[in-house]
């Protein structure tokens, strides 16, 4: 159905530009790599450098996955997992809406659910798996995509991340 494979085209693109542009923040925009690795320092993922050239590696690959349409549900799982740890470490504790002082977590778990429905929904007729012959899609789509994806954003922050806690006033 055209309806279908428009749909897929739209969300993919929609999903891989966001991801890509977040990956392009990463690596040129503000301070760079080394601003990224201070900021994920700064909320307690450690080494900051290496989760920063990781997570950065993952957003521009999976965009650009994503925008071929080249093993989608593959690439949903990379922005379910980015975007989990994103979710948790960082926009969980500052309420649901974006404009809040310290953004809210709608904004990431919006993406969140629109990977996990791309990888349901899988990549579409114009895309690089259709070309190849390769389909992942439906409840095996989805669980990739969320099951890897999510899994993986867990067991990174269960291995490195590592919040501050505020520091207890002295005793008088």
């Amino acid at each position: 159905m055209i309806e279908i494979d428009l749909a897929a085209a739209l969300l993919r693109a929609t999903l891989g530009i966001t991801m890509l542009a977040h990956g392009w923040n990463h690596a040129f925009g503000g301070g760079k790599l080394p601003g990224t690795a201070r900021w994920f320092e700064s909320i307690g993922i450690r080494p900051g450098r290496v989760h920063a050239l990781f997570a950065t590696l993952a957003e521009l690959g999976a965009g650009a996955l994503l925008l071929l349409g080249l093993l989608n549900a593959l690439a949903a799982a990379a922005v379910v997992g980015t975007m989990t740890v994103a979710l948790i470490a960082n926009h969980i504790r500052n309420g649901f809406f974006i404009f809040r002082p310290g953004e809210g977590y709608e904004y990431v778990l919006m993406i969140i659910i629109a990977a996990c429905a791309l990888g349901a929904l899988g990549p579409g007729r114009w895309s690089a798996d259709h070309l190849i012959g390769f389909t992942l899609d439906g409840l095996p789509g989805l669980a990739v995509a969320a099951l890897l994806g999510g899994g993986g954003g867990l067991a990174l922050l269960a291995a490195c991340w590592r919040p501050n806690r505020p520091k207890a006033d002295p005793a008088p």
